[in-house]
């Protein structure tokens, strides 16, 4: 593996990729965490996603051991461990090759094609879970404050997503009991709460948001 795409992107930004035998052993420090379909790992310079691919292929290995009898369930929590994985990311290339990295291992467990909802849903998600932005700043490359989703499985196929700036999640941290990105206290106040989705929901919301970016 090449851990530079190019000596002026290193110079430029300090770019240098993880190799996967270090990602491995940093992942297992919190093995437990990794195989846990519902916890939360937020990237801060997630680079093509070495990190977020293999947190997602472990989770998915979880979900296959607990959920793999049934399709219904199966597809239903592979999306919940993806949309349980965050990134940010500077550069606008390494931020498309992270989510079609995660997207084409969500595809190939889930077995589904580009025509299926379930496929345009998780691109959904990948759209708001890995952000083009500064981690430092805790701004996107637009200047705007970093939004990002909170999302949870509610069953029956359908999910709940509360929209959290993230530098009031990072001040009020300390008020975590759970000590995790998304708290419980009062202080997390969520900006935007939507109504349950479905994953068909989901499909047309990110169908809907390309077909207005294009535009």
């Amino acid at each position: 593996m090449n851990l530079v795409k190019s000596k002026q992107r290193v110079a430029d930004h300090g770019e240098v990729f993880t190799p996967p035998w270090m990602v491995e052993a940093m992942l297992d420090l919190v093995k437990d965490e990794t195989e846990r379909i519902d916890s939360r790992f937020l990237e801060p310079a997630c680079g093509s996603g070495n990190f977020i691919s293999r947190i997602l292929q472990r989770k998915l290995a979880a979900v296959e051991l607990k959920y793999g009898r049934s399709d219904f369930e199966r597809q239903h929590y592979a999306l919940l461990a993806l949309m349980c994985i965050y990134g940010i990311e500077l550069l606008s290339d390494n931020v498309a090759e992270c989510r079609a990295n995660a997207l084409a291992i969500f595809a190939e467990y889930t077995r589904v094609s580009e025509r299926d909802d379930l496929f345009r849903a998780a691109s959904h998600v990948l759209t708001c879970n890995v952000l083009h932005g500064d981690a430092l700043t805790m701004r996107s490359r637009a200047g705007e404050p970093i939004l990002f989703a909170e999302w949870g499985y509610l069953g029956k196929g359908k999910f709940q997503r509360r929209d959290f700036r993230l530098d009031v999640l990072i001040g009020a941290s300390d008020f975590s009991s759970e000590g995790s990105l998304f708290g419980k206290h009062d202080i997390f106040t969520p900006i935007k709460t939507y109504l349950p989705m479905t994953v068909r929901d989901l499909s047309a919301t990110g169908e809907s948001e390309s077909t207005t970016e294009t535009l």
